[in-house]
């Protein structure tokens, strides 16, 4: 698989693709990139890239023609084009997924206010958001997509260590414990050191379901619209929502002030 990353400021996601598994990655040839400095592309001695909007507003547009000369380059017209912007979609483990089946992937890196819509128009097939935040770096934006997509092709990290992950079946991971067993006076689980799979099994799906319920809830109710809960979870789900009403209602016992007659 192959990214090609067209940006203003190519220092920045190179550390990225220079570090760690993906470096590995690299190595073996899983990985190919390619980092495009807009700027090469500029007309002018500047190496200017940007302009005011039409219309009049704050900021600065990145413009059309150095843009489009810099996709031309790579022919991304045979790539899938991704625009990392807020006003794109909300980018998703489905998504990274479904980018990690993709043969090369350009990202277009934008920055000021964002880029000429007419890039949009002709070269751009996903508009993708991160999240519902504005950041001055398109650059930091497009690396979290790379980074959630890369680790997903074969051969760049076991299969066992994704089955679990967060967001793999609809629910968040179980809490991990290494050495030492116990740390200022914090022991790890006893089910943990025990040996009994079945039992760490039911455990670790008892702590997803009770994390997934205290941080993210919409993700119990899409999960069950896609049917991906058991039956076992479904009756865990029950068990922990019926002991948080029980402590709920304790707590409100205690704090009931005496009545005063």
């Amino acid at each position: 698989m192959k990214f090609t990353v067209l940006t203003l400021f190519p220092e920045i996601p190179r550390a990225f693709f220079e570090a760690s598994i993906m470096a590995k990655a690299v190595e073996k040839g899983i990985i190919a990139y390619d980092l495009v400095n807009i700027r090469d592309f500029a007309f002018d001695r500047h190496k200017t890239c940007d302009d005011k909007p039409y219309g009049g507003g704050a900021g600065q547009l990145l413009m059309a023609e150095p843009l489009g000369r810099a996709l031309d380059s790579v022919k991304a017209y045979k790539k899938h084009v991704i625009y990392v912007t807020p006003s794109g979609k909300p980018f998703t483990q489905k998504k990274a997924q479904e980018l990690s089946q993709k043969d090369e992937i350009v990202l277009v890196c934008g920055r000021y206010e964002g880029i000429d819509q007419r890039i949009i128009d002709l070269y751009v097939d996903d508009e993708i958001s991160i999240g519902d935040y504005v950041m001055s770096s398109g650059e930091l934006a497009a690396t979290v997509i790379v980074d959630s997509v890369y680790r997903l092709v074969e051969n760049v990290i076991t299969p066992e260590s994704l089955d679990e992950e967060s967001y793999s079946d609809g629910l968040l991971e179980y809490p991990q414990y290494t050495h030492p067993a116990v740390y200022k006076d914090l022991a790890v689980p006893e089910v943990l050191t025990g040996g009994n799979h079945e039992l760490i099994r039911k455990w670790r799906l008892k702590k997803r379901l009770q994390k997934t319920l205290a941080n993210r809830p919409d993700l119990i109710s899409s999960a069950r619209a896609q049917g991906l809960l058991t039956t076992e979870a479904e009756k865990m789900i029950e068990e922990l929502l019926e002991m948080h009403l029980q402590k709920h209602e304790g707590r409100k016992r205690r704090g009931k002030k005496p009545s005063v007659n």
